[in-house]
């Protein structure tokens, strides 16, 4: 029998191996993950704290369900649950057909306009306002992988584990994104 002690002291890696086989040893990475996946969804949804944890439930649900078909790809076992989280929120907004927007972190938006070539230096709030209005004015995919990069501060990597992609992918989709951003910006001057 394994102890939580010993448990504890085992790696990501084993852990997942001892949950393939038997299904108690799920609730160590369930504990490890929960809050990091309850908060993405959380965000995700704007606040609402009932739903996020329907949907963070969920999400635990299907990875324990699926256990078997993990295949550890070099990206942290967090990856794969954001993924997962991922799906279950496009499908709560699918069947709600509610408008999707980002909560946004006035420092994040900054790191946005300038990533996107729009300012350099310190932007005023109507800029703001109007580099908002334009990030809610993206299709859904879009959106979701700016609020990934930038509001979540994901990795190029980890982002290209949640859509199953190369990290070059990864990063040249974002840059697309940002450069129709800067065409945008520079179309609405």
């Amino acid at each position: 029998m394994t102890s939580k002690r010993h448990i504890k002291q085992l790696s990501e890696s084993e852990i997942i191996a001892l949950a393939k086989k038997d299904r108690k040893y799920f609730g160590t990475l369930y504990d490890r993950y929960f809050e990091q996946i309850f908060r993405f969804i959380f965000k995700r949804l704007g606040g609402d704290e009932d739903t996020a944890g329907d949907l963070s439930q969920q999400t635990f649900i299907k990875a324990m369900a699926n256990m078997e078909k993990y295949e550890d790809r070099g990206f942290p076992f967090s990856s794969w649950l954001y993924r997962i989280a991922q799906n279950e929120v496009s499908m709560y907004f699918r069947q709600q057909k509610k408008n999707f927007s980002v909560p946004i972190d006035e420092n994040r938006i900054q790191d946005v306009g300038s990533e996107a070539e729009i300012f350099s230096s310190h932007m005023s709030m109507d800029d703001q306002e109007k580099l908002i209005e334009m990030l809610n004015g993206l299709e859904e995919s879009h959106l979701d992988i700016i609020e990934l990069r930038f509001f979540q501060q994901m990795s190029f990597k980890e982002i290209a584990e949640i859509y199953s992609v190369s990290e070059a992918t990864a990063k040249m989709r974002t840059y697309r994104i940002l450069e129709r951003i800067n065409k945008q910006w520079k179309n609405e001057e």
